[in-house]
This record gives structure tokens, C-alpha cells and sequence, in this order.
């Protein structure tokens, strides 16, 4: 048959030609190229596809990222969420407009520019200065070449030049940020009255209807989300001793084996007299030092008892000489090996003859000396016994967790069998969500929130596990999770609960709590509402039943709630008093304004508010160039970009 092919080329091209255009006809060349290569894109810039596999990748490395800085932190569902990925998806087409731009409108960078930008990174600096060395090896360590890294550094360095001159030239007027600080400066004196919502729970009338209305219009509100029940074991420190039996004769060998590190070895006391000797002395100032210290050593061996005397009148060492020369008890390492050989051959209270060092020259005493000690067995035996259990333990939980991993994934739809086999009690615990766990009250008597372990099952990579598909939905183990060096557990799904409303029998009571306090709050910002009005038509009403006078400002609103120090700050402040009210919390609040005080205003401080607001208008501006450019470069969503940025899996 190949030799017929081959043979007969010509014929077998006109037949292939007569199979392929057809599917020309009906689909359409573009139809078929698209089919054949096309991949889903997720915007389109310029007519330029984004598309759905550069969008998951960067989308894989931002989340690596975050893996890295977060460790053990790091919870995929609280920042991969449909906004973080529709940032990241405005993210590459801020990118592809702006290099875009760049290109159009033919942005370079000089080499002088770009040695210079180089030049002032601080990494690539020895003292201050560029050293090419270290360059290279900076570049070197991240896999790149100069060439390649000053080319990206180019690049970036032309598309930053779209935006950096909209943004860098923003200034707010010192006009503007001096009444801006004049506001946040400005001082009141502030009396308030306060009309609690408790005060009207008992006014408050709530019918069966109405708790069976707001049901109907809010139920969502109490969904739940979905959840699963656990299975899991622990192995851990624990598991691993336990039954480890240490036996008399163990703990006497141990303790044979490791006797010096059951005591205390000799330790000396000693004082000195120290005579300077400078490191660059001559042949007489070493002499006239020596003698010195001869005779201080001969007064010193006639009358020991008078060392810390002689040491105060002739010591030259400024930290010891005012304590009689005491040096403490003597560490290893304390003393240079001549000091120390000196002390060693001393009994307790003899003094030393004279002992040279770098610092000069030394008379030693010995003043006082404790021999060496061993604690006896029963003393240190409860400590044995912990250190080789632990040690059998540590041995033990290696072996374990080789065989929970085998073991595991030998039966995947059951724990049992790595339960028997290793001694684990297999645990289960309800209430588990993909972001975290149900308070008891909503999961149950079993909820995972009131299990000694919650901390161990509200951990994110634990989470994750349990809604991965594998686990849950084909109820499979999962893999071994390792929390720390010495803990780790696997998990299983026992049960799995839908998103659910609950029914209203068991919301009635919380939604009829609900309306009581709405309800009371509202009546207590109605009472509020109506003194309020009532006294902006008299202003000079006596200020009965206002108390807690304060002076506050923006920038200081003392104890004020933030709605009523705002309601407070725009209050007329001519004619006074003046007032203003507003709800805090469940409660309303009305203020009395007796005195308004303008701030004082210091030139610093308007000068960093200044640049604040310049950065903030700069920012604005910046986004309406991005903006402008996305209608100029004709931005279009993929209708297929929705589903991926509500949840679509990573490609």
C-alpha cells in the first residue's frame, strides 16, 4: 500500500485536495484556522489577542508569589477572589496599552540613561559605587545575562516614560493644601447628647408576619455556605509515643552514657591586678610595668587577705578595680591560655605571680572554687526517661509517616486501613467551609470551630485539600498534609451540605432580635431627628441633658464616632451654638457646637500634605490616561473572560 502512495503522489494529493476543501466550503477558512489554532483569549488590545494562557500564567506566578511571602498564611480562597482576578486581568492590558503607547509614539531610553539607572541600584553597588563584579554576579544568580536584563531594563524604562511625566508633573496648589489642613486643624468644642435604641426595645411590636415577610425579602442573608464533615487523623509527637515503655536499666545507661551533662563542672572565682602595658611599649616602659607587678605580686602573696585592697589602689583595670578586682565566676574562653593555666594551678585564696597578656601584665587569686558534681540518677531520672522517649518517638514518627503515606494512597477511599496499622484514632469534625469554619451554633455539636483540633482544620492548605475534586467529589484520601516538622494529618470527606437558606423555624428567633433592634433604632434616630429640629429653631434653648464636653478636630475626634465627628465638622460654625446629629451604631447622637477655634496651620505640615495630595492627583491622573487609551486602543472582554475571573480554574 506505501508503495502504491508512493508511486502514485499525484493521484493521492487530488484526493486529499477533494476531501479538504469541503470543509473550506461550509466552515469557512477562518473558521478552520481558528479552529485548528486559535487559543481563548481573554481581551483584546489593538486588535492584539490576551490570551487565556498568558492570563493563567501570570495569574500561576502571582499566586506562587504570594505563597512565598505568606508561608503558612497563604490562603488561595481569600486572594484568588473574582476581584484580585480581575485586577490581574486590567493589570495586562495597563501593560500591553502602555507599551503600546510607547511604541507609537517611538519612546527610547539613551544608553547613558540606562548606565546611569543601572548604576544607582543599590545591589549592584560596592561602597557606594557601580562594580561590575557584582553586577554580574547579582544577574548571574537570577539565571540572567547583561544583555538580556539590560534589554528588559530598556524596555521598561521607554514604557514608564507614557506615564512617569503625567503623574510626576501633578501639583496641588499651596492655596489648596493650606485650607485643606486649615479644616483637618480646626478645633470644636463639643457638648452631645445621646438617645440609645434600649431605651425603646420595649415600645418596639414584632408579629409573626412581619418576621415571616422579612424572611421572604432577606433570606440570603442567612445562606450557608457549603460545608463539609470531616475525617481525618493526626499523627503527631503524640501518636508517635504512644506505648513507648522506658525501661530501669535504659535510663541507667543513658545515664551512664551522658553523665556530663548530668552535673556541674569545677568552677573558679578569681580577682585580679592588671598592670597596662601599650602594644607599641618600649624596652623601659615594659621594664618599669614588670617591676610593678612584682612588687604588687610580693605584697599581694605576703597578705592575700589585702588582694582586693592592692587591687583597688593599683589595679589599672577600670571594670574590676573598684570591685576589688573581682572577675566573677570564670567562663571557658574568659582568660587567654596563660591567665588560665595560672588560675588552674591556684588552691583556693593563693596568689599567682605575675602573668603577662596582650593587655599587660597580671597578678591572679583564686577566691573561691566549687569541684566538680554530678546529680545523682534520681534526681535527673524523669528527665531521662522524656529525652529517650522522645528520641524512640522521633525514630517511630519517621517510620509512621513512610507508611501513612503509602498507606493512604494504597486504599483512597477509606482511612481505616492506615488507622489499624498505625494505632491513629480516626476523628471527625463538621462545619469545615472552603474559607473557614462554622461558629457551633450554625454546624452543630460535632462543628470543627469546638474541636480541639480547630486550629489544625481551619488551617488553609487543609481546606483546600477537602474541596479539592478528588476528595470531594469522589470521596477519595487525601494526600498527607505536613503542618509542620512534626505534625501532619490526612482528610477524607464523610459528608458533604450545599449552600443552603435555612428554614424559618430555626431563623425566627434571630430575625425577630433583628427587627426589635432596627426597629429601636429607628424610633431612637426619629427622638433624635425631632429634638434636633427643635432645637436649630431655638438655638438658645438650654442645653439640657447634653453632657461629655469635648474639644475635637479631624484630626483628633476623641471619643466621636466617625458619622457624627463628620455631621459635627460640617455644622455651621456662625451663629453659635449651632447643632448637628447623627446615628452611631444602633444609636443616635445629637451635638451641641459652643466654640470653633481655627487651627493652627505649621508650614511642614502643609508642605508633606501637599505632596500627599499630589501623589493622590497624580495617581487620578494616571488612571485617566489608562483610560483614555483603552478607547484608544480599542479594548475589548472576551465573554469568556466572565466565567474565567468568577472562578475558572488556573489552565
Amino acid at each position: 500500500m506505501f508503495d502504491f502512495i508512493r508511486n502514485h503522489q499525484r493521484w493521492m494529493q487530488f484526493i486529499l485536495l477533494i476531501l479538504i476543501v469541503p470543509s473550506f466550503v461550509f466552515f469557512g477558512v477562518q473558521s478552520y484556522s481558528s479552529f485548528m489554532s486559535e487559543e481563548p483569549k481573554m481581551a483584546t488590545v489593538n486588535g492584539k489577542p490576551i490570551t487565556q494562557r498568558e492570563y493563567d500564567l501570570a495569574r500561576r506566578e502571582q499566586l506562587d508569589q504570594y505563597r512565598q511571602m505568606m508561608g503558612a498564611q497563604f490562603d488561595p480562597a481569600l486572594l484568588d477572589t473574582p476581584a484580585m482576578r480581575q485586577r490581574l486581568l486590567d493589570q495586562l492590558i495597563n501593560q500591553r496599552l502602555l507599551a503600546a503607547a510607547a511604541a507609537d509614539n517611538r519612546f527610547s531610553v539613551s544608553d547613558e540613561t540606562l548606565r546611569n539607572t543601572i548604576a544607582s541600584n543599590p545591589a549592584v553597588q560596592e561602597g557606594g559605587r557601580f562594580s561590575p563584579e557584582r553586577y554580574r554576579s547579582v544577574l548571574a544568580a537570577q539565571g540572567l545575562t547583561p544583555a538580556a536584563f539590560e534589554a528588559g531594563l530598556r524596555r521598561d524604562l521607554a514604557i514608564a516614560r507614557v506615564l512617569d511625566p503625567v503623574g510626576q508633573s501633578a501639583r496641588v496648589p499651596t492655596a489648596v493644601a493650606t485650607s485643606i489642613e486649615h479644616a483637618l486643624t480646626e478645633t470644636r468644642h463639643v457638648l452631645t447628647r445621646r438617645y440609645a435604641a434600649a431605651d425603646y426595645r420595649k415600645q418596639v411590636q414584632v408579629s409573626d408576619a412581619d418576621v415571616q415577610k422579612w424572611y421572604d425579602e432577606n433570606k440570603q442573608q442567612y445562606q450557608v455556605p457549603d460545608q463539609v464533615k470531616a475525617q481525618y487523623v493526626v499523627l503527631d509527637e503524640a501518636a508517635a509515643s504512644a506505648g513507648i515503655q522506658v525501661s530501669d536499666d535504659d535510663i541507667a545507661k543513658y545515664y551512664e552514657q551522658n553523665k556530663s551533662r548530668f552535673g556541674q563542672p569545677e568552677r573558679r572565682r578569681a580577682s585580679h591586678i592588671m598592670i597596662e602595658l601599650p602594644a607599641n611599649a618600649s624596652d623601659a616602659q615594659r621594664k618599669a610595668a614588670r617591676a610593678k607587678a612584682d612588687d604588687i605580686a610580693r605584697q599581694a602573696a605576703e597578705h592575700p587577705a589585702q588582694f582586693a585592697e592592692l587591687a583597688r589602689k593599683y589595679s589599672q583595670d577600670a571594670g574590676s578595680a573598684s570591685k576589688g578586682g573581682d572577675l566573677g565566676w570564670i567562663a571557658p574562653g574568659m582568660l587567654t591560655p596563660a591567665l588560665q593555666k595560672a588560675l588552674d594551678g591556684l588552691n583556693k585564696g593563693q596568689v599567682s605571680g605575675v602573668v603577662e597578656s596582650p593587655y599587660g601584665f597580671h597578678v591572679l587569686q583564686l577566691t573561691d572554687l566549687q569541684p566538680a558534681q554530678t546529680k545523682p540518677l534520681a534526681e535527673v531520672r524523669q528527665q531521662i526517661q522524656d529525652e529517650i522517649r522522645k528520641q524512640i518517638a522521633s525514630s517511630r514518627f519517621s517510620d509512621m509517616a513512610t507508611k501513612l503515606t503509602s498507606l493512604v494512597y494504597d486504599q483512597r477511599d477509606s482511612l481505616r486501613p492506615a488507622a489499624d496499622a498505625l494505632g491513629l484514632k480516626i476523628r471527625e469534625a463538621g462545619g469545615i467551609t472552603r474559607t473557614g469554619l462554622l461558629p457551633q451554633e450554625e454546624a452543630g455539636a460535632d462543628a470543627a470551630s469546638a474541636s480541639p483540633d480547630s486550629a489544625l482544620l481551619d488551617n488553609a492548605r487543609v481546606r483546600q485539600a477537602l474541596f479539592s475534586p478528588e476528595v470531594l467529589r469522589d470521596k477519595q484520601n487525601s494526600g498527607v498534609i505536613e503542618l509542620s516538622p512534626d505534625r501532619m494529618l490526612v482528610v477524607r470527606v464523610a459528608a458533604y451540605t450545599p449552600a443552603h437558606v435555612p428554614p424559618l423555624d430555626k431563623l425566627k428567633d434571630k430575625i425577630h432580635a433583628r427587627l426589635v433592634e432596627q426597629r429601636a433604632a429607628d424610633a431612637a434616630a426619629k427622638a433624635g431627628e425631632q429634638a434636633l429640629e427643635s432645637l436649630r429653631k431655638n438655638p438658645s434653648a438650654p442645653a439640657d441633658g447634653f453632657g461629655g464636653a469635648v474639644d475635637v478636630s479631624r484630626q483628633d475626634p476623641q471619643n466621636l464616632s466617625r458619622p457624627v465627628l463628620e455631621a459635627v465638622m460640617r455644622a455651621p460654625g456662625s451663629p453659635l451654638p449651632s447643632y448637628a446629629g447623627a446615628r452611631d451604631g444602633d444609636d443616635y447622637v445629637v451635638a451641641r457646637i459652643d466654640k470653633v477655634e481655627a487651627g493652627k496651620v505649621e508650614p511642614d505640615a502643609v508642605t508633606a500634605l501637599s505632596k500627599q495630595l499630589s501623589d493622590a492627583w497624580g495617581q487620578a491622573e494616571d488612571e485617566a490616561v489608562l483610560k483614555m487609551l483603552r478607547t484608544q486602543y480599542k479594548v475589548e472582554i472576551a465573554p469568556e473572560a466572565a466565567r474565567i475571573l468568577q472562578g475558572g480554574e488556573v489552565g
